[in-house]
């Protein structure tokens, strides 16, 4: 469950998600709500959750390829070759969290 305010055909229902993780933030969430939207796989950080997906695919691709150089011509992965170009970038400019850059090394 992870719908972006930003998209056009979903936007009211990303602006409820979005009050929704708001409202989680604050503790402002009832019991009962946060059950019922866990029980359907609701996505609360969703900047965690994006990392985390990136980080698999990449881990994936290490394990069927054996290293994880992903050409920038690889058509399949552009959206791995935009994240990996992000974390270095990031590394960069030391705004790459630690725990990152562990899990990166």
């Amino acid at each position: 469950s992870n719908v972006s305010k930003h998209d056009a055909q979903n936007k009211s229902l990303g602006i409820w998600v979005g009050n929704q993780r708001l409202a989680y933030k604050k503790n402002a969430l009832s019991s009962d709500r946060m059950q019922q939207l866990n029980s359907k796989g609701f996505v609360w950080d969703n900047p965690k959750h994006a990392w985390n997906t990136n980080f698999n695919q990449l881990c994936a691709f290490k394990a069927q390829s054996g290293h994880c150089c992903v050409s920038q011509n690889d058509v399949q992965n552009t959206s791995l070759t935009a994240w990996i170009k992000q974390q270095r970038v990031s590394y960069k400019e030391n705004t790459l969290s630690s725990n990152h850059t562990q899990k990166l090394n």
